[in-house]
């Protein structure tokens, strides 16, 4: 007998959504099993005909993840009216990825993608800790003081939180390596300028175990080793 998993886990694993927007869709009543309108908790072997408004899938597709990097202008997003470049016009890869930890339109480095709904939740769930390294240029002078308050940790008044202590290294004049465990927006940016800096640059350069080393605009698969050691590091049995 085929074992049986939940509803919203199958559509993650087919790349329509998170586990949490499948749930949305199945509250919708717009995810049919064999032709009925399925219900929340509900359980599939994945030999059902199930479909996203109307729109059969295939069943579970293979596994992708993808290393990419974005250059600065290029936006994170799936859909923006307003937007001149999208990430996903750029890949145009064959089937629907999403990415885990976005990047602002100044910003440029190391993205993950993949049409796995339960990495992505593992990576974006800020409890787990995982590391993201960024290299950061700023428009003046690093002292000792400025690193020392960014390690430990920078109040955000329009947030109302302080930043998790982290670390910090001066590698130049004007340049620091950062490493964050949590994925407050624009952590960075906003750290800086309550210590009175200003960010003229800044690269992801790696994230858990997956370092940059692709050219701007470029993308690879994560295979092997790679792959495993990233699933092993995001608590995922694979």
């Amino acid at each position: 007998m085929k074992e049986q998993i939940r509803l919203n886990k199958f559509l993650a694993s087919c790349g329509v959504c998170s586990r949490r927007d499948a749930d949305v869709l199945i509250q919708k009543g717009v995810v049919t099993i064999d032709g009925n309108v399925a219900q929340m908790g509900q359980t599939v072997t994945g030999e059902e005909c199930i479909a996203v408004r109307g729109k059969v899938l295939a069943g579970k597709q293979k596994t992708v993840v993808l290393a990419y990097y974005k250059p600065v202008g290029i936006t994170c997003s799936e859909r923006d009216a307003h937007a001149e470049k999208l990430i996903m016009d750029r890949i145009k890869y064959p089937i629907r990825l999403t990415y885990a930890g976005r990047l602002d339109k100044e910003s440029e480095g190391l993205m993950i993608l993949t049409n796995d709904g339960n990495l992505i939740h593992a990576m974006m769930k800020g409890a787990n800790g995982h590391e993201k390294e960024y290299i950061v240029k700023v428009n003046k002078e690093i002292t000792d003081d400025f690193l020392g308050k960014m390690s430990q940790g920078v109040y955000l008044k329009e947030l109302d939180i302080t930043t998790r202590p982290c670390e910090v290294k001066k590698i130049g004049k004007y340049t620091f390596s950062i490493i964050l465990t949590q994925g407050v927006n624009r952590q960075i940016r906003r750290m800086c300028k309550v210590l009175g800096y200003q960010v003229q640059a800044l690269k992801r350069i790696r994230i858990m175990n997956i370092e940059l080393d692709l050219q701007p605009d470029k993308w690879r698969e994560i295979t092997g080793v790679e792959l495993e050691t990233l699933y092993r590091l995001a608590g995922i049995k694979r």
